[in-house]
């Protein structure tokens, strides 16, 4: 990979730039913000990079899709991104305008910088690399970047259903998301989602509690009395047949878990508590990534102003986030909570979906999954962290469920990239590092 490296290495001051006028270009989709024309952009990028690219599109904003044939390559990969990004506000707190990228203590500040367009633009410059070196790919690449992820890529499912045979590879290498902070990260799939709203309704509007308390319906003590019937008093989560599924850990997850870096000292500086896992990293990151979780994400009742306000709110609402682990099922899952509010006494309590997201995991010891460990440790020197997979979700079951393809994640921003809020940030090196990885990543991919 000497050569190669060597280009990304000659030409680093032409990539920085080249990003910080991607960066300048908004494209928030939550507003309807410049998405558009950053898909523009965007594929004028992947073709000079030297794909044949074309816009595809969504009921929402276009997928920028773009392939290189490889004849006689045994593999095709298939990288996925999105080149939409947050709001930036609020502005105040930015301490440089959010699209005027800023290089500053080594880094490159702008909103998107590190989710997801330095990580995403990370692999346009590995194709021009190897290109311009060996003048063709060790592989067959397709290259599929959406614009609505952080609106939780409501038209990616149907795309990827409606053109499996577009997509169709042997892999799926993806970065999104900061490393640990220890360094460089290789994860390999998410918990899923289940986001649930839970309501429960009294009189047709607030009470004067003086007036109607204890003859009047409570429904925020109900709710409360509902919301605590899911937990056991050691905070096990308390609904019947929750946990039937899940399994345990495999040995080469334990190992994986096992190796994680924990400094429990940081995390309790940064939570400002202590943690409620036990002690070592294999019982911390055992809990929090394979293990289930149920979590009130909020409550919403009454008075919340100042002073004091005597009455009986006349109704009462909690939104509630369910983390899961294969092979769990949403539908499954929400059917179990609702048959369990049913059978403590709750049934009248209404229960509306607002979103899911099926968990989704390719194993540890995978080859092709090696083969990209290889790469990362090439690219950076030394030997990156594995995760068996994130706490938090992303859509990676459309790629392992759907197109039924092994899906390997390295993220390229840091673990402080600050994404979805003020001051967002990619590390010079970590965006040059992405580049080399994505670029080891083609040639070990296709040796393994």
């Amino acid at each position: 990979m000497q050569d190669v490296f060597q280009y990304v290495e000659t030409h680093r001051a032409r990539f920085v730039e080249e990003l910080c006028t991607l960066l300048r270009q908004p494209s928030i989709s939550a507003q309807d913000v410049g998405v558009t024309e950053c898909a523009a952009r965007v594929l004028s990028l992947m073709s000079e990079a030297g794909a044949e690219a074309r816009l595809i599109p969504t009921p929402g904003y276009p997928v920028v899709y773009g392939q290189v044939s490889a004849p006689g390559a045994g593999r095709t990969v298939l990288i996925y991104g999105h080149y939409d990004v947050q709001p930036p506000e609020p502005l105040e707190l930015w301490e440089s305008p959010p699209f005027e990228p800023s290089l500053r203590n080594g880094r490159i500040y702008a909103r998107g910088a590190g989710d997801n367009k330095g990580q995403m633009f990370a692999h346009l410059k590995a194709l021009e690399a190897i290109l311009r070196t060996r003048g063709r790919l060790p592989v067959s690449l397709k290259l599929c970047f959406e614009g609505e992820e952080e609106i939780s890529s409501p038209n990616l499912p149907a795309f990827v259903q409606k053109h499996r045979k577009l997509l169709a590879a042997d892999v799926v290498y993806a970065s999104d998301g900061p490393m640990h902070p220890s360094g460089p990260t290789v994860f390999f799939g998410c918990r899923g989602l289940l986001y649930l709203e839970l309501t429960v309704a009294g009189a047709k509007r607030d009470l004067h509690s003086g007036n109607y308390g204890g003859v009047a319906p409570a429904p925020a003590g109900r709710l409360a009395q509902a919301l605590a019937s899911c937990w056991t008093s050691r905070g096990r989560v308390a609904v019947e047949g929750f946990y039937d599924r899940v399994k345990k850990p495999s040995p080469a997850d334990r190992r994986v878990l096992g190796a994680i870096p924990l400094d429990g000292r940081t995390i309790r500086q940064d939570l400002g508590v202590s943690p409620v896992a036990g002690p070592g990293a294999r019982a911390y990151y055992e809990r929090l990534l394979m293990q289930p979780n149920l979590n009130i994400a909020g409550l919403t009742a009454g008075y919340q102003g100042p002073g004091s306000k005597t009455i009986i709110p006349h109704v009462a609402r909690a939104k509630v986030d369910v983390r899961l682990v294969m092979d769990q099922d949403p539908d499954d899952i929400e059917e179990k909570i609702r048959a369990h509010l049913k059978r403590r006494g709750f049934g009248d309590i209404e229960v509306k979906r607002l979103g899911a997201v099926p968990p989704s995991r390719t194993p540890v010891d995978h080859p092709l999954g090696q083969a990209v460990v290889r790469a990362v440790t090439q690219a950076w020197g030394r030997r990156p962290v594995l995760f068996p997979n994130l706490g938090g979700t992303i859509p990676d079951y459309l790629f392992t469920r759907v197109l039924g393809l092994p899906s390997i994640w390295v993220p390229y921003a840091p673990h402080d990239e600050a994404n979805h809020a003020p001051n967002e940030s990619i590390t010079l090196e970590g965006f040059m590092n992405g580049i080399r990885s994505t670029a080891a990543a083609l040639f070990e991919i296709a040796a393994a």
